[in-house]
């Protein structure tokens, strides 16, 4: 069901204790708070709501949840997740911390004090924090503070409203975050004071912070990784899916590139080498050197073990390259590949080679990202061998990686919306 009030302000004010229904007419609480994150250079998105189900009890309901916001109730789809809510620290409450708040406004003329917030739907379940209902304030010659006009302002037109808890300890974020996504918690580092994010990174396990630099911009990662002792940074770089560890050791100044790639372990520095040799927006330094290989004697039952092996991206677990020896790229010759749906219908003592799908063709390291795209876009594949010219299968570029070149360079560090523009106005020409 589409969520209604399309075009319509929501003053949140108005919702605190707003009654909460399933979709056959039960109530289930009341509305507590709403849930914002600030994005870099964007207004707040309404990620949920906090819900009151009884004494003491409060639990969280994400928007996509919510089916209709109507004068004196919210109707949600049924499914409200018991577990207690828990604030984290990218999270901000709307009631309990942005109302009463003293912001400044931009123009100079001075403090205002937050009295209500609304909030506004730009698309389906896509809710933000538009504009702000506030009162001046005016300190006197004996300084007291004296309460001013009201008026309405953008969320553009105040500073203030991002602040955080700069006491917090880096570890108390790290245990706060463990839940999400590395993408997610790429965009919390970043809207942190490089001093701040730098302690946080020092804390993050290696797997994890080579999982979020993946999806830092460029900025952001150099300078993580250039604050790191070096034998860290190594360590972080080895757990690094090869491809973008030469894209990030390819942004280092020579000397400390060289010295990382020295102290990494000799077989991942090797394939990271192999990969800076490669022209840009070129398959051979796109693809990753870590794909899927198996012999044409395996069986559809270790195709399935390999692919649920949890270090393997999803864009790569979807297809299963079938070469002779050795299996480690550079490969021996390479013959097909296996699709993992074809997989799934066979019997699990299948031997792969009875299987292969040799109609796809592959690409050579020097062909150009269009050519790999056309491709991926022909056959609908997530990810296209890489092969030399004698036939040895190098690698695998797969389709997140071939939307990272295509999409503006440090689209990371944008809003959503200035990518999605900057996006349109490249494919409208």
């Amino acid at each position: 069901m589409e969520l209604r009030t399309a075009g319509r302000r929501v003053y949140i004010g108005k919702l605190a204790g707003t009654s909460v229904f399933d979709p056959i007419g039960d109530q289930v609480g009341k509305i507590h708070d709403v849930v914002v994150i600030f994005r870099y250079g964007s207004a707040a998105n309404v990620i949920g709501f906090v819900v009151e189900v009884g004494p003491r009890k409060r639990v969280f309901l994400p928007m996509t949840r919510v089916t209709s916001i109507e004068s004196g109730s919210i109707i949600t789809t049924g499914l409200l997740n018991m577990r207690s809510f828990t604030l984290r620290p990218m999270e901000t409450l709307v009631l309990g911390q942005l109302f009463d708040r003293v912001v400044a406004l931009n123009d100079g003329s001075g403090d205002v004090k937050i009295l209500d917030v609304a909030m506004e739907r730009r698309r389906p379940k896509d809710w933000v924090i538009s504009k702000l209902h506030v009162q001046r304030q005016r300190t006197t010659a004996l300084g007291f503070i004296r309460s001013g006009e009201t008026l309405n302002v953008s969320v553009s037109e105040v500073t203030g409203l991002r602040s955080r808890d700069v006491e917090q300890s880096a570890a108390t974020l790290i245990q706060q975050t463990e839940d999400m996504r590395a993408a997610d918690l790429a965009d919390f580092l970043h809207d942190l004071p490089a001093e701040r994010q730098m302690a946080v990174a020092k804390e993050l396990p290696d797997a994890r912070l080579a999982d979020v630099l993946e999806e830092l911009g460029d900025d952001d990662r150099v300078a993580i990784l250039s604050g790191l002792e070096a034998a860290r940074a190594a360590d972080v770089l080895d757990v690094m899916q090869p491809d973008d560890a030469a894209d990030l050791v390819s942004e280092l100044p020579e000397a400390q590139a060289q010295h990382l790639l020295n102290l990494m372990e000799p077989e991942e520095a090797k394939d990271v080498r192999r990969l800076l040799t490669y022209a840009e927006s070129t398959a051979g330094s796109l693809m990753t050197t870590e794909p899927i290989v198996l012999g044409p004697d395996a069986t559809v039952a270790q195709m399935l073990a390999s692919v649920r092996r949890e270090d393997i991206p999803a864009s790569l677990a979807t297809v299963a390259f079938i070469t002779r020896p050795p299996e480690e790229t550079p490969t021996g010759p390479y013959l097909g590949m296996v699709h993992i749906q074809r997989a799934l219908r066979e019997p699990p003592q299948t031997l792969l080679g009875t299987i292969l799908d040799s109609d796809i063709e592959a690409v050579s390291p020097q062909a150009h990202v269009a050519t790999v795209t056309r491709l991926l876009a022909t056959y609908n594949l997530t990810v296209l061998p890489v092969v030399d010219e004698d036939a040895h299968l190098l690698g695998a570029v797969s389709v997140d990686d071939v939307l990272d070149e295509l999409l503006p360079e440090d689209w990371r560090d944008y809003d959503d919306e200035v990518t999605d523009r900057m996006m349109a106005r490249s494919i409208d020409g």
